[in-house]
């Protein structure tokens, strides 16, 4: 079965990694942090958190895919003191429910001691 890979945008500055890869019906999202359209960090957590569901949005789109058609997500954060802010925008993004099945880890670091979110998925591109 062949594979299909979806690139970083070219502003984004990328490990080497593909944002997503598709094999079958299934979309399998890279670890997306908050960066904006310009590849900036914004400081707050709300902003990241909106940054990180406008590019994880981005890239479901590429794919033909919705937030709809996201199976699992897995969400890691930097400070425990963000997972209350997390849940309520979460639910608002990711909703209504039903909800894709979902981990939430606090983590000591991401690769970047600037962010404070970082969200991967699974999506079912079976229609």
């Amino acid at each position: 079965m062949p594979i299909q890979h979806f690139a970083p945008p070219p502003h984004v500055k990328a490990p080497p990694l593909s944002f997503a890869t598709r094999v079958g019906d299934l979309l399998f999202v890279s670890g997306i942090p908050g960066f904006d359209a310009h590849g900036a960090l914004p400081d707050g957590f709300e902003a990241q958190f909106a940054n990180v569901v406008v590019n994880i949005t981005r890239v479901l789109d590429e794919a033909g895919a919705t937030m709809r058609d996201l199976v699992k997500v897995n969400v890691l954060l930097t400070r425990a003191a963000d997972v209350a802010a997390m849940n309520a925008l979460y639910a608002g993004a990711f909703g209504p429910p039903p909800y894709p099945a979902r981990t939430t880890c606090v983590v000591q670091a991401l690769p970047d001691p600037k962010m404070l979110i970082e969200i991967e998925a699974v999506a079912s591109l079976s229609k």
